[in-house]
């Protein structure tokens, strides 16, 4: 096991840095934006240029770049963007957004996709799990972004419940009861796509579960319908959900690049889509290691939870 994760460790940041060095060599083929006038940010940014190597060859910059990143942790200065603001103390800003936000849609979506899941195997075939079954079709096939904007239509426009973009908050709380209100249609439009997406698997689960010959033991020897579903037909099913779930959790920091921008989120996502937009060369690249690191992880962490979740799966072994 040890070695299986000291293995998948390795290739992580291999493939990390072949993202890494393609996105870097990509977008300095891209033209160099011109600096706008900003005072004295001007005379920051072109020091910033300069020590970058901007006018050195791609993969010398390309060198310079990681030089910079491995031995000072400096990301370099917004260029267009929060001209002449450290990039790294402004994602360290903005992070607390995403990851709220992400967090609470996480937490609402669980226990309803449980719910709707284990109902929809325990009424298998009949009309709740079609009505189920057919409501997860729909709600995995539509995009988040549609989602958003029923929610913005009827929920903030129509009914006037929720405000239609974040309200600024800033003398409330990140935690307060008014920034959680505020975010509550961000959180439900993610959160639908991840309800229909728990509800598919713990249903399909729990259903080839339930039609095992232990749980047909179980009964024999005198246990209730609840009890053995309990004690072993979701225990076992959650050796697939489990991981699942845990994926969910570590790849909230991946946050949700159109729905930040559509509800004015503060966050790092509406920053990556800006960040392209006005091709912020140190921006860009930092929020793309980020993104890249945290979708790799979420992976290896999801793959060595099949082992302590299930004693009988072990990564790596050899027959």
């Amino acid at each position: 096991m040890t070695k299986y994760v000291v293995k998948r460790i390795l290739l992580m940041f291999l493939t990390l840095f072949v993202i890494m060095t393609l996105c870097f060599i990509l977008i300095k083929l891209l033209p160099l934006p011109a600096i706008r006038e900003m005072g004295r940010d001007v005379n920051l940014i072109l020091a910033k240029r300069e020590k970058m190597g901007y006018n050195k060859p791609i993969m010398v910059q390309y060198y310079l770049f990681l030089k910079s990143v491995l031995t000072e942790w400096d990301w370099g200065v917004g260029e267009q963007m929060y001209e002449g603001l450290s990039v790294w103390a402004v994602l360290v800003q903005k992070l607390p957004y995403t990851i709220l936000v992400n967090l609470y849609s996480i937490l609402f979506a669980i226990p309803l996709g449980l719910a709707f899941g284990i109902y929809a195997a325990l009424k298998k075939n009949k009309w709740q799990d079609h009505l189920i079954s057919t409501a997860v079709v729909i709600f995995i096939s539509v995009p988040s972004y549609v989602y958003a904007f029923l929610v913005q239509y009827f929920l903030c426009f129509r009914l006037g419940w929720f405000p239609l973009t974040l309200e600024s908050l800033d003398n409330a709380s990140l935690f307060s009861w008014r920034m959680f209100v505020s975010m509550m249609p961000a959180i439900l439009s993610l959160g639908f796509g991840v309800v229909a997406g728990l509800t598919r698997y713990t249903r399909a689960e729990l259903s080839e579960v339930l039609t095992g010959d232990y749980m047909l033991l179980a009964r024999t020897k005198g246990l209730t319908k609840a009890q053995a579903i309990s004690r072993h037909a979701m225990r076992n099913a959650m050796v697939v959900i489990l991981p699942m779930i845990i994926g969910e959790f570590i790849g909230i920091l991946g946050g949700s690049l159109i729905i930040e921008k559509i509800f004015g989120i503060p966050g790092i996502g509406s920053m990556f889509v800006a960040s392209i937009n006005v091709r912020d060369y140190n921006f860009f690249m930092a929020l793309t290691v980020f993104y890249t690191f945290i979708g790799l992880a979420s992976g290896i962490i999801t793959d060595i939870s099949y082992g302590f979740i299930d004693p009988r799966i072990r990564m790596g072994s050899k027959k």
